[in-house]
C-alpha cells in the first residue's frame, strides 16, 4: 500500500471493505473497475469490489454468522425476515439470486417467491 501516514485511513476503511467482500490492493495495481481511495491528496489504497454473485454469497455467510446458525435451521418467520432483508439489498436482481437464497434457506424457489409476494401484499 502507500506511505505510513495512510495506515490509520486504511485501518478505518478495512471493516467496510471486508463487510462488502471487497479486497484492498496497492493503488498502483488498480484496474479500471477498482476504486482508488485518496488520503491527504495521495492515493492510499485501491478497493477491488466483488462481483454481485460473490456479494450475495458473502451476505448470506454474514447473515449466518449473525444468526449463529445455518439459515436453513431458522424458523419460517426468521426465514421470511431474511428474504425481506435480502430483497432490500437487491439480492434478487442477481442472476440465480432466488435459487441461491432458496438453497441457503433450505426451501424451494416457490417458497422464496411466496415470501416475496407476501411482502408485496402486506
Amino acid at each position: 500500500m502507500s506511505g505510513a501516514g495512510d495506515e490509520p485511513f486504511i485501518a478505518a476503511v478495512k471493516p467496510l471493505v471486508d463487510a462488502m467482500g471487497g479486497e484492498m490492493i496497492p493503488p498502483d495495481e488498480a484496474g479500471p473497475d477498482d476504486v482508488v481511495l485518496a488520503w491527504q491528496g495521495e492515493d492510499a489504497v485501491a478497493v477491488r469490489l466483488p462481483q454481485l454473485a460473490d456479494s450475495l454469497d458473502h451476505i448470506l455467510a454474514a447473515m449466518e454468522r449473525r444468526k449463529g446458525m445455518p439459515l436453513a435451521d431458522l424458523d419460517r418467520r426468521a426465514k421470511q425476515e431474511v428474504v425481506r432483508i435480502l430483497e432490500a439489498r437487491g439480492a434478487f436482481s442477481v442472476r440465480h439470486g432466488v435459487e441461491t437464497v432458496a438453497s441457503a434457506l433450505g426451501v424451494s424457489r416457490f417458497t422464496v417467491y411466496n415470501y416475496l409476494n407476501r411482502e408485496k401484499g402486506a
